[in-house]
Protein backbone atom coordinates (compact mmCIF):
# COMPACT_ATOMS: atom_id res chain seq x y z
CA UNK A 1 0.00 0.00 0.00
CA UNK A 2 2.57 2.36 1.12
CA UNK A 3 3.99 2.10 -2.72
CA UNK A 4 1.09 3.05 -4.38
CA UNK A 5 0.35 6.54 -2.39
CA UNK A 6 3.71 7.39 -3.57
CA UNK A 7 3.30 6.78 -6.91
CA UNK A 8 -0.27 8.38 -6.89
CA UNK A 9 2.08 11.43 -5.34
CA UNK A 10 4.55 11.23 -7.87
CA UNK A 11 1.26 10.52 -10.52
CA UNK A 12 -0.51 14.13 -9.40
CA UNK A 13 2.73 16.17 -9.65
CA UNK A 14 2.86 18.26 -13.03
CA UNK A 15 6.16 18.22 -14.62
CA UNK A 16 9.37 19.06 -13.11
CA UNK A 17 7.05 19.03 -10.05
CA UNK A 18 9.40 16.75 -7.85
CA UNK A 19 12.69 18.77 -9.03
CA UNK A 20 10.94 21.88 -6.83
CA UNK A 21 9.50 20.09 -4.28
CA UNK A 22 10.08 21.16 -0.91
CA UNK A 23 11.17 18.58 2.22
CA UNK A 24 7.86 19.96 3.93
CA UNK A 25 5.76 18.45 0.94
CA UNK A 26 7.65 15.07 0.56
CA UNK A 27 7.28 14.79 4.34
CA UNK A 28 3.47 14.44 3.27
CA UNK A 29 3.96 11.28 1.03
CA UNK A 30 3.08 8.31 3.36
CA UNK A 31 6.27 6.40 4.27
CA UNK A 32 8.68 9.25 3.51
CA UNK A 33 10.53 10.54 6.40
CA UNK A 34 12.61 13.82 6.90
CA UNK A 35 15.62 11.99 6.21
CA UNK A 36 14.69 10.43 2.93
CA UNK A 37 12.59 13.87 1.96
CA UNK A 38 15.95 15.37 2.54
CA UNK A 39 17.83 13.03 0.57
CA UNK A 40 15.83 13.46 -2.19
CA UNK A 41 15.55 17.34 -2.43
CA UNK A 42 19.61 17.18 -2.01
CA UNK A 43 19.95 15.49 -4.94
CA UNK A 44 17.91 17.64 -7.11
CA UNK A 45 20.09 20.41 -5.39
CA UNK A 46 23.10 18.27 -6.66
CA UNK A 47 22.29 17.99 -9.96
CA UNK A 48 21.28 21.51 -10.34
CA UNK A 49 25.06 22.60 -9.52
CA UNK A 50 26.55 20.57 -11.47
CA UNK A 51 24.57 21.54 -14.92
CA UNK A 52 24.85 24.91 -12.90
CA UNK A 53 27.32 26.67 -15.34
CA UNK A 54 27.14 23.66 -18.23
CA UNK A 55 25.57 25.50 -21.37
CA UNK A 56 22.79 23.62 -23.27
CA UNK A 57 23.29 25.60 -26.14
CA UNK A 58 23.70 23.96 -29.59
CA UNK A 59 27.04 23.51 -30.84
CA UNK A 60 26.84 24.33 -34.19
CA UNK A 61 29.47 26.77 -35.36
CA UNK A 62 33.58 26.36 -35.43
CA UNK A 63 33.49 29.44 -33.07
CA UNK A 64 31.87 27.78 -30.77
CA UNK A 65 34.15 25.16 -30.57
CA UNK A 66 37.43 27.06 -30.60
CA UNK A 67 35.54 28.83 -27.98
CA UNK A 68 35.09 25.71 -26.24
CA UNK A 69 38.18 24.50 -26.65
CA UNK A 70 40.29 27.27 -25.20
CA UNK A 71 42.08 25.24 -22.38
CA UNK A 72 43.92 23.41 -25.17
CA UNK A 73 44.93 25.97 -27.48
CA UNK A 74 48.22 26.67 -26.00
CA UNK A 75 49.41 22.98 -25.11
CA UNK A 76 52.72 21.80 -25.92
CA UNK A 77 51.19 18.64 -27.29
CA UNK A 78 48.38 17.85 -29.56
CA UNK A 79 45.22 17.37 -27.31
CA UNK A 80 42.11 15.32 -29.91
CA UNK A 81 38.70 16.29 -28.24
CA UNK A 82 34.92 14.42 -28.87
CA UNK A 83 32.24 17.07 -28.69
CA UNK A 84 29.32 13.37 -28.05
CA UNK A 85 26.05 15.21 -29.18
CA UNK A 86 22.17 14.14 -29.41
CA UNK A 87 19.80 14.14 -31.66
CA UNK A 88 19.44 18.01 -31.51
CA UNK A 89 22.97 18.83 -31.44
CA UNK A 90 23.24 19.52 -27.49
CA UNK A 91 26.38 18.49 -25.99
CA UNK A 92 26.02 15.04 -24.27
CA UNK A 93 29.52 15.04 -22.91
CA UNK A 94 33.26 16.07 -24.10
CA UNK A 95 36.20 14.36 -23.88
CA UNK A 96 39.96 14.40 -24.40
CA UNK A 97 41.01 10.98 -26.23
CA UNK A 98 44.46 11.40 -27.09
CA UNK A 99 47.35 13.54 -25.94
CA UNK A 100 50.00 13.10 -28.50
CA UNK A 101 53.58 14.45 -29.31
CA UNK A 102 54.36 17.73 -30.72
CA UNK A 103 53.20 17.56 -34.06
CA UNK A 104 50.92 14.63 -33.99
CA UNK A 105 48.13 12.83 -32.19
CA UNK A 106 47.58 9.37 -32.46
CA UNK A 107 43.50 8.08 -32.98
CA UNK A 108 41.74 5.30 -34.61
CA UNK A 109 38.07 5.53 -35.39
CA UNK A 110 37.30 2.88 -32.97
CA UNK A 111 38.96 5.60 -29.79
CA UNK A 112 36.25 8.01 -31.68
CA UNK A 113 33.11 5.94 -31.66
CA UNK A 114 33.20 3.63 -29.29
CA UNK A 115 32.56 6.34 -26.73
CA UNK A 116 29.97 7.44 -28.77
CA UNK A 117 27.79 5.05 -28.62
CA UNK A 118 28.46 4.67 -25.22
CA UNK A 119 26.85 7.87 -24.67
CA UNK A 120 24.36 7.08 -26.79
CA UNK A 121 25.70 10.26 -29.55
CA UNK A 122 23.82 10.75 -32.62
CA UNK A 123 26.29 13.18 -34.03
CA UNK A 124 30.29 13.95 -33.27
CA UNK A 125 32.60 16.81 -33.26
CA UNK A 126 36.10 16.24 -33.39
CA UNK A 127 38.73 18.67 -32.40
CA UNK A 128 42.58 19.23 -31.93
CA UNK A 129 44.62 21.59 -31.29
CA UNK A 130 48.05 22.23 -33.53
CA UNK A 131 50.66 23.58 -31.03
CA UNK A 132 52.54 24.85 -34.16
CA UNK A 133 50.27 27.62 -34.10
CA UNK A 134 49.20 26.99 -37.68
CA UNK A 135 45.66 25.85 -38.18
CA UNK A 136 46.55 24.39 -41.85
CA UNK A 137 45.24 20.82 -41.73
CA UNK A 138 47.99 17.50 -42.84
CA UNK A 139 47.53 15.13 -44.92
CA UNK A 140 47.20 12.79 -42.19
CA UNK A 141 44.38 15.18 -40.54
CA UNK A 142 42.75 15.16 -44.33
CA UNK A 143 42.74 11.23 -44.29
CA UNK A 144 42.14 10.55 -40.71
CA UNK A 145 38.60 12.63 -41.06
CA UNK A 146 37.92 10.77 -44.12
CA UNK A 147 37.84 7.57 -42.05
CA UNK A 148 35.79 9.07 -40.10
CA UNK A 149 32.99 9.91 -42.08
CA UNK A 150 33.06 6.83 -43.30
CA UNK A 151 33.15 4.35 -40.02
CA UNK A 152 30.25 7.22 -39.07
CA UNK A 153 28.00 6.51 -42.19
CA UNK A 154 28.37 2.74 -41.21
CA UNK A 155 27.76 3.29 -37.44
CA UNK A 156 24.60 5.88 -37.86
CA UNK A 157 26.92 8.40 -35.67
CA UNK A 158 27.02 11.48 -38.45
CA UNK A 159 30.62 13.25 -38.18
CA UNK A 160 29.43 16.84 -38.17
CA UNK A 161 32.34 18.67 -37.95
CA UNK A 162 36.64 18.68 -37.46
CA UNK A 163 37.70 21.54 -35.94
CA UNK A 164 41.69 22.72 -35.90
CA UNK A 165 42.10 24.85 -33.15
CA UNK A 166 45.64 27.10 -32.48
CA UNK A 167 46.43 30.13 -30.47
CA UNK A 168 44.60 32.56 -31.53
CA UNK A 169 43.11 30.76 -34.90
CA UNK A 170 41.06 27.62 -36.27
CA UNK A 171 39.79 26.23 -39.13
CA UNK A 172 36.83 24.15 -40.04
CA UNK A 173 37.21 20.67 -42.54
CA UNK A 174 33.34 21.61 -43.09
CA UNK A 175 33.15 25.40 -43.74
CA UNK A 176 37.04 24.75 -46.05
CA UNK A 177 35.11 21.45 -48.35
CA UNK A 178 37.37 18.73 -46.95
CA UNK A 179 34.09 17.13 -44.82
Amino acid sequence: MLWISRIVFLKNLENGALAIASVEKLKGVHGLGVAKACEIVACFELGRRMLQNKPAALLLSPEQVAHELKDIRNHKKEHFVIFFLDSRNNEVKCEIISVGTLNASIVHPREVFEPAIQHSAAHVIVAHNHPSGDPKPSDEDKIFTERLVEAGKILGIELLAHVIVTFNKHLSFKENGLI
